[in-house]
């Protein structure tokens, strides 16, 4: 998970210079293709089969199709926006994760939970506010990709049960290309939409677009290897360090700080999200302790 957070923020950097002269559907596009092309021999090393069960089919697309919409938003958010300030935003994502929990899959989630989501909220509002008023509705983007990048956590924890991590990986990739491909001819064509081109990149952005598909094949081949050994609860405070990795690459190569509304704004997020994990600790320490009283009585 570590290594997660000190990779992933590179797909950040690359993409936000490969997206000043390359169309962001392109940048996306370019992002599976190289992670297809950097598993597929991989794959063949290892010996692991190609072949997916239909169950497992489903899920793959729709892993895919949610991978395509965080890259999507996030790389248009931060073609104009400080990597920082993006991020902050996409980190409302384990406040999604516990409420799809709550309200869909009508999982027990308690009112100190809830509040300290509600909390969160307003620390992504903190963040939201100043980067809406410099840069527009595209402020709102990240909010997109947490979505979609709560699902993809969701789903790959339901493939982690059914798929080796680097196939995973590999089938994620190629999917995704199946579906961006036609997603961008259409999407160019229907809408008229300069950041849906599809077009070859020229000079650097070959290598900046390289880089987003290489640090996105490592640092979530980490991830899915993390969520694969370990709890997501044990996981998820350690997921707060991209955001230290995030900023400190943003400032080296942007000359990019988050000001002092923003910096307050992470504060909240971490904290409550902090506070979140905390709680769900002690609810699964709960629930333990009640199974193996119940396991103990004499029958």
């Amino acid at each position: 998970m570590l290594g997660f957070c000190v990779v992933a923020p590179l797909i950040d950097v690359c993409s936000k210079l490969a997206a000043q002269s390359t169309p962001v559907g392109t940048v996306t596009l370019a992002r599976f293709v190289v992670q297809s092309l950097l598993m597929a021999p991989i794959m063949v090393f290892m010996g692991l089969s190609f072949r997916l069960g239909r169950r497992a089919v489903g899920l793959m697309l729709a892993r895919a199709l949610v991978s395509i919409t965080s890259t999507f938003t996030f790389i248009a958010a931060v073609k104009v926006m400080p990597i920082a300030d993006a991020l902050a935003i996409a980190f409302v994502e384990p406040f999604i994760i516990l409420l799809i929990g709550y309200l869909v899959l009508k999982e027990q989630v308690g009112p100190r939970r809830l509040a300290a989501s509600f909390v969160g909220f307003l620390g992504v509002l903190l963040v939201i506010q100043p980067s809406f008023a410099v840069f527009g509705a595209v402020a709102f983007l990240p909010l997109g990709t947490a979505l979609s990048f709560a699902l993809y956590i969701l789903i790959t924890r339901s493939l982690s049960r059914l798929c080796h991590p680097v196939a995973m990986q590999f089938h994620t990739g190629l999917f995704a290309v199946v579906l961006c491909g036609p997603m961008l001819v259409l999407g160019k064509a229907l809408t008229g939409e300069a950041s849906l081109a599809m077009v070859w990149p020229q000079g650097i952005d070959l290598l900046w677009c390289f880089g987003v598909g290489l640090a996105a094949t490592v640092s979530h081949m980490s991830m899915t290897y993390a969520l694969k050994f370990a709890p997501s609860s044990t996981l998820a405070p350690l997921h707060y360090m991209e955001m230290v990795t995030a900023a400190l690459l943003g400032y080296l190569v942007f000359d990019d700080w988050p000001n002092v509304l923003t910096w307050a704004g992470i504060g909240i997020i971490v904290g409550s999200g902090l506070y979140i994990i905390h709680r769900e600790r002690l609810a699964a320490r709960s629930s333990r302790l009640a199974t193996v009283s119940v396991s103990a009585e004499p029958r």
